[in-house]
């Protein structure tokens, strides 16, 4: 029977391209629009695939104090990609390069003359076509266009032009603020400006109004399909939902001080994020909202990509959700107390299986102290490595002790629904896996935790991942 429904399927097939390619004509029938491009998924580089599934989320131990926080929830969660390492510090780098790049850009562009060699690092002036034919306006950093094909020259022996050497000098620190004479870039200058669409509010009742094409309830006021409101009127428009924040990039490498009293860390403050030796281990000092920009930055440097090379554009990279966070963790398994699938946090040889903070406080038991490489250890089921300890992660989600008895149970998430008063309540963000200085409770897949968004810290990292475009990699 199997056979023969996939012969008629195949027939069908058939037959709508023959009614296709019949002199262009469909003969009047329903095929769908011909000749669309195909598809086909690909990974992501660095990433894995988590297909779509349903499991158990919360505490599966008989623990009553978590058990408040963290009940047993059946949830179900879409297919999508996840970093199989948390972010390096190398990789992390890449980003602020591109915003050390871009703002060089603009500033070459801006400061100097039209006439001048360097304008041509950017295209400032140019009407846009919202500008020129709908009369919106941007402002310029949506409008600027930086030119990436022409090569920076940061090497002082390299200036090509007193200009030049100005305007790059502009970014570094101040003479009087260089100790020792060290040149160093100025990293309160290193700041990112992104812009989104914030889709919940548009979503919101309150922003949308009725059809009413033909002033049915007699008010005098006609609305389209594109109207939204905004102050109490109606609006013709989506640019009231607009959102853009600027946000200073760089890690706080203090925190290595400022986390722990009577504590020599000044080796981790000194070398930690810049140093090669680091390279590969998990930036940290991150707080949410420079996670969330990274995010931002992934997406639009990825997506470039691909419309310069006229090819499909990709859902957008973004911190993980609680729920998906917690099914990427279990790696497949069920009712488990660690990623690694077991209840114990060593192997069968007594190897410690993560980097936390085992027997009582022996920090290299093992074989871990500070953060290490971000490889260490063995994935757990779906490919993923330190899952639990090395550093805790930030996941999108808001931190609600409550909300696991009225979040949906599919791809669950306290984010966009809080009430009016909630504020307080959204600038706490759930972190999850523990880090290189908790104790094992804390890396259990079902424990969770929250740190304040603006909040930067010696063990919280983070990790990014990519809804999967379709139902599942199976359908390609």
């Amino acid at each position: 029977m199997k056979n023969v429904n996939i012969f008629f399927r195949l027939a069908s097939l058939a037959s709508v391209a023959i009614l296709a390619a019949c002199s262009g004509s469909d003969h009047g029938e329903l095929v769908g629009v011909q000749n669309r491009p195909d598809f086909y998924p690909s990974d992501p580089y660095g990433m894995v695939y988590i297909p779509q599934g349903s499991f158990n989320m919360g505490n599966s131990d008989i623990d009553v104090p978590s058990t408040l926080t963290a009940p047993t929830k059946t949830v179900s969660v879409s297919s999508f990609y996840m970093d199989e390492t948390e972010i390096t510090n190398n990789e992390y780098r890449q980003f602020i390069q591109w915003v050390r790049d871009s703002i060089l850009r603009y500033r070459l562009a801006e400061g100097l003359v039209e006439d001048f060699e360097y304008i041509s690092y950017a295209d400032m002036n140019n009407p846009t076509y919202f500008e020129e034919y709908v009369g919106l306006e941007y402002p310029d950093s949506m409008q600027t266009h930086l030119d990436w094909s022409r090569k920076l020259a940061w090497d002082t022996r390299r200036y090509p032009s007193i200009e030049y050497t100005e305007v790059v000098e502009s970014m570094y620190l101040a003479p009087e603020e260089r100790y020792l004479g060290g040149r160093m870039l100025d990293a309160r200058q290193l700041n990112y400006l992104y812009f989104w669409i914030d889709k919940q509010k548009a979503a919101k009742k309150s922003n949308r109004v009725a059809y009413d094409f033909n002033d049915a309830d007699g008010d005098g006021r006609t609305f389209s399909y594109k109207d939204y409101i905004k102050d109490g009127k109606a609006i013709s428009d989506r640019s009231s939902f607009f959102e853009s924040e600027t946000v200073n990039i760089y890690p706080d490498t203090l925190v290595w001080l400022a986390d722990f009293t009577y504590s020599f860390n000044e080796q981790m403050h000194d070398n930690y994020f810049w140093h090669p030796a680091y390279d590969n281990y998990p930036v940290v000092g991150i707080n949410w909202k420079q996670a969330m920009a990274f995010c931002n930055w992934r997406t639009r440097y990825r997506n470039e990509y691909l419309k310069d090379n006229l090819d499909f554009q990709e859902n957008e990279f973004r911190l993980p959700t609680e729920s998906e966070w917690e099914y990427a963790a279990r790696g497949g398994f069920e009712l488990t107390t660690y990623p690694w699938g077991g209840p114990y946090t060593t192997n069968s040889q007594g190897c410690f299986l993560a980097n936390f903070k085992p027997s009582r406080g022996n920090l290299t038991a093992d074989g871990g102290f500070h953060p290490v490489k971000v490889t260490s250890y063995e994935p757990n089921g779906y490919g993923l490595y330190c899952m639990a300890g090395n550093v805790a992660e930030w996941t999108s989600t808001a931190w609600d002790e409550a909300s696991y008895y009225y979040v949906a149970d599919f791809n669950p998430d306290f984010k966009y629904n809080a009430q009016e008063g909630d504020a307080e309540t959204l600038k706490r963000k759930v972190i999850r896996g523990g880090s290189w200085k908790d104790i094992a409770s804390y890396m259990q897949v079902g424990a969770r935790d929250y740190e304040y968004q603006d909040t930067n810290k010696s063990y919280i990292g983070f990790r990014t991942v990519q809804s999967f475009l379709g139902r599942d990699a199976r359908d390609f």
